[in-house]
């Protein structure tokens, strides 16, 4: 159970068994908790859920109204996806580095269109720079889109199997096979097609600023 006598913007941490708790340097524990989960976009009710607190006992932790224990600390950083000595230390700058997200194959999120079958990847994460994505490509033929595709920012394309051949306005039709990339300025015209017996499959990255 946490510790409610600790003194707010002072945190003591108490291993269970322990007769004294440790003092380490003053730290705005609540303040720093904060910043992270806003950082993450998250509410006080997503990062208790994902530090495995209850809502209250996060609250009080933010808000100096109360110390927590070692245990209930070690949860607050798995929760965050960070370590315990990057919760006590303060970012030299005023963004929140260490940011994460885990993946696993066959969880990303399925956005299937007529051309592609894309699945979403780091999909926990808000306000990215950069949008992953897994794309099984079923387009065989240009005349398979609307015009060519074009958006804002860069990408960056790298094929996991199969063939496709890559379209674009300004070049000459290139054939990518497993293990090629291409980079190229996402304003462009451009679209890819699948030239093998298979859907070829790629993993595409735009740049979302």
């Amino acid at each position: 159970m946490e510790n409610t006598t600790g003194t707010p913007g002072v945190l003591k941490l108490a291993r269970s068994g322990e007769d004294e708790a440790s003092q380490v340097e003053p730290l705005d524990l609540g303040a720093r908790v904060r910043e992270l989960r806003k950082a993450r976009n998250w509410t006080l009710e997503q990062a208790a859920r994902q530090a495995g607190l209850a809502r209250s006992t996060l609250s009080k932790i933010e808000n100096d109204q109360m110390s927590p224990t070692y245990e209930a600390v070690q949860k607050l950083a798995r929760g965050l996806d960070i370590s315990i000595p990057q919760l006590f230390t303060p970012p030299k700058t005023d963004k929140v580095m260490g940011r994460r997200a885990i993946t696993h194959a066959g969880e990303g999120r399925a956005h299937p269109t007529a051309t592609y079958e894309h699945e979403m990847l780091a999909t926990s994460l808000s306000q990215k720079r950069m949008l992953p994505y897994r794309a099984t490509v079923r387009a065989r033929r240009f005349e398979d889109f609307e015009g060519w595709v074009r958006h804002d920012g860069e990408e960056f394309l790298y094929v996991l199997s199969g063939v496709v051949e890559f379209l674009s306005e300004f070049y000459e039709p290139v054939r990518l096979k497993r293990g090629d990339s291409a980079y190229y300025d996402a304003a462009m015209g451009h679209n890819v097609i699948s030239v093998s017996e298979d859907d070829a499959t790629i993993l595409w990255v735009t740049t979302l600023d």
